[in-house]
């Protein structure tokens, strides 16, 4: 096995990244970045890993889809009940990452997570595929379940609930936004001399760059 991991080797060579290629907000940055991962058919350009810590200082990661762009920072929805609420609840911290390997970029984040104002989970909530609504109510989210079956009865448990009527929101169910402290931009470089530009903000709250070693 380790012969053949050994041979999985890519050079970067689609692109750079220079001082000249920085805007003054990371947040323009990232859009920017986000629109060519759209434009280059990316699967699933708003994918994003989401890092946290338990209690315990055990770190758990996993991806979840990035849902809005605010002036702050980042939101995504969940289970309150699910693993990673039950982390946030013990420590806000979080990290993201977006990893685009057609683009050879990824983009690292930190920042702290709170929940979102429940109008503004109700209405993301509304605009959801009736089956995702469903299946909010369906899955009581990273707990264990005695078969898939039974998750199939849940869902149609569920179906026959909200027949012919709008399925509301569950209490347990709502979106975090992650507010941000740092942005690290990677572009990925031949001989793993990778482009790296970090972002924090000064004590006059402006956000500042520079160039990290690879």
């Amino acid at each position: 096995m380790q012969d053949q991991i050994l041979k999985l080797r890519k050079e970067y060579t689609l692109n750079g990244l220079d001082v000249e290629n920085l805007t003054s907000n990371p947040f323009d940055l990232f859009k920017v970045w986000l629109q060519q991962a759209i434009k280059a058919n990316v699967s699933e350009p708003n994918a994003m890993s989401v890092a946290t810590v338990n209690e315990f200082g055990q770190p758990s990661i996993r991806i979840v889809l990035l849902r809005d762009v605010l002036d702050n920072g980042f939101t995504f929805y969940t289970n309150y009940q699910s693993k990673k609420a039950k982390d946030i609840g013990a420590n806000a911290m979080i990290s993201l990452n977006f990893f685009w390997p057609q683009l050879e970029r990824q983009i690292r984040i930190e920042g702290k997570a709170e929940k979102l104002p429940e109008i503004v989970s109700q209405q993301y909530f509304a605009k959801r595929p009736r089956g995702s609504q469903i299946g909010a109510w369906a899955s009581p989210q990273s707990n264990a379940i005695e078969s898939r079956k039974w998750l199939i009865d849940q869902e149609e448990l569920f179906e026959n609930k909200f027949k012919g009527v709008d399925v509301p929101k569950p209490q347990h169910w709502g979106g975090y936004l992650v507010v941000v402290n740092n942005f690290e931009f990677w572009q990925g470089r031949e001989n793993r001399l990778h482009d790296r530009f970090y972002y924090q903000k000064n004590k006059s709250n402006q956000w500042i760059s520079e160039r990290l070693a690879p």
